[in-house]
């Protein structure tokens, strides 16, 4: 290769396209030749080459310009590609291809994803949560018992991870009822709990509270031991 031939390759540029593009293009609907030819129109544009005809492009493709122009057409319909009317310095209107439609494409279907990973996370959550509490009561939960866990995820909306924090704290406190950890998500959500390390802080405030309340109620000289469960649902 000579040096001259080697220079027009570097000017020649670099085209980037994302890799996030490149492994959902399937799923966002289009098909080979259609981000093929989606890739050329991009290629176009960075070069400086606006609105290029449907002969410019299927020369650079295994296809004729008729089918370039109705795959073009379908693009357009389809909305992954857009013709904006712009106006230059001399105010001479002009016509350009743009790729905002793609682009938003998949920003709207990569925050639906996200959006439907996020819910079935939180599904899986809802499920292990039924489990724990099984697991804890050492029995299966009666039918009231499950309508209480899904009244505080649904109507109260406390997230599973802060009534497993309730849970926690009603073992800590060795009083294992529904009713008691009613009670800790309600003062929770008064008082603006509303993370995990929020409850654990909040916990151990109110536990160093009760200890030192126990503490004063103790005759001088007499020996005063507690022992209280513990399970670590924050870990």
């Amino acid at each position: 290769m000579k040096k001259e031939q080697f220079i027009e390759f570097l000017e020649e540029g670099n085209l980037s396209i994302p890799n996030y593009l490149l492994s959902n293009y399937v799923k966002l609907g289009l098909n080979e030749k259609e981000f093929l030819l989606i890739i050329h129109v991009h290629s176009f544009l960075e070069s400086g080459k606006i609105f290029p005809t449907p002969i410019e492009i299927a020369d650079r493709m295994t296809i004729d310009p008729t089918e370039c122009m109705e795959i073009l057409r379908h693009l357009l319909q389809k909305g992954y590609l857009a013709i904006s009317d712009e106006m230059d310095e001399y105010s001479i209107k002009y016509e350009r291809y743009s790729l905002q439609p793609l682009w938003e494409k998949m920003i709207h279907f990569m925050l639906e994803k996200n959006k439907q990973a996020s819910i079935q996370t939180h599904k899986d959550q809802e499920i292990n949560l039924y489990s724990i509490f099984e697991q804890e009561f050492g029995r299966p939960l009666s039918p009231f018992e499950c309508e209480s866990l899904g009244m505080w995820l649904d109507q109260d909306h406390h997230d599973p991870s802060i009534i497993k924090a309730a849970l926690r704290e009603a073992v800590i406190s060795g009083k294992l009822n529904f009713r008691y950890i009613d009670r800790i998500l309600f003062e929770w959500k008064k008082n603006g709990i509303k993370t995990l390390s929020q409850a654990n802080e909040y916990g151990k405030k109110f536990r160093k509270t009760q200890v030192s309340q126990k503490q004063q109620q103790i005759p001088v000289n007499k020996e005063h031991k507690s022992t209280v469960p513990f399970y670590n649902w924050l870990d």
